[in-house]
């Protein structure tokens, strides 16, 4: 009886083991990142990112396929924002610089949702002062209106003041590849190590 019941039991883990590793090998030719992922966005992965054509500090056009020629970290935000924009921003900035410190590369783009007053000089050197690698970006407002739309970025004017106002938006960094689009996105409260470790998980896998 103890030799039959061994033997049941080394069945049954045989099994469990088939089973686990089928599981594992399906999750992951579904999607190869899927070891990477923290979570899921509503709508699916394809609904974030998009074809978009704005103006970098030179104001020369720069279009998705121009700005997103690797792993890229895509933020968008404003140059008056009083705290989370330069907050977000320098927190990517390091988790770029821990990424390079790696051996490996993650691009940065700033896009502005503020074009009335944000223009390219103003953006160049917003993205200077946090780090001269960030490719800062602007456009007319329907150059801005299509870009946010295709990132699901929401925005808007908040107060009467014509010079002083603030925009409300939201504030995610998406982590985008070429070919492959959105992969990430990240909260204002990630830390850089974290944004950075799940920048290599994913650039690992492309």
């Amino acid at each position: 009886m103890a030799r039959i019941s061994a033997i049941l039991a080394s069945v049954l883990v045989i099994v469990g083991l088939s089973v686990g590793a089928y599981v594992v090998v399906t999750r992951a030719n579904a999607d190869p990142f899927a070891d990477c992922r923290r979570g899921n966005v509503a709508g699916g992965a394809a609904a974030i990112g998009g074809p978009f054509a704005l103006e970098d500090g030179a104001g020369r056009t720069v279009t998705d396929v121009d700005a997103i020629t690797g792993p890229t970290l895509v933020y968008f935000g404003y140059t008056f924002c009083p705290d989370v924009c330069p907050t977000d921003m320098s927190r990517n900035a390091l988790a770029a610089a821990d990424v390079a410190a790696k051996g490996g590369h993650v691009g940065n783009v700033f896009v502005s949702i503020d074009p009335e007053r944000d223009t390219p000089t103003v953006v160049h050197d917003f993205v200077q002062s946090i780090d001269p690698a960030i490719v800062g970006l602007t456009g007319t407002p329907d150059q801005v209106a299509a870009a946010a739309r295709a990132y699901k970025v929401f925005y808007r004017k908040a107060g009467d003041d014509p010079k002083y106002y603030m925009m409300d938006h939201s504030t995610f960094t998406y982590l985008m590849a070429p070919k492959v689009g959105f992969l990430e996105f990240f909260t204002s409260d990630a830390r850089p190590e974290d944004v950075a470790a799940s920048v290599s998980c994913f650039a690992a896998k492309l």
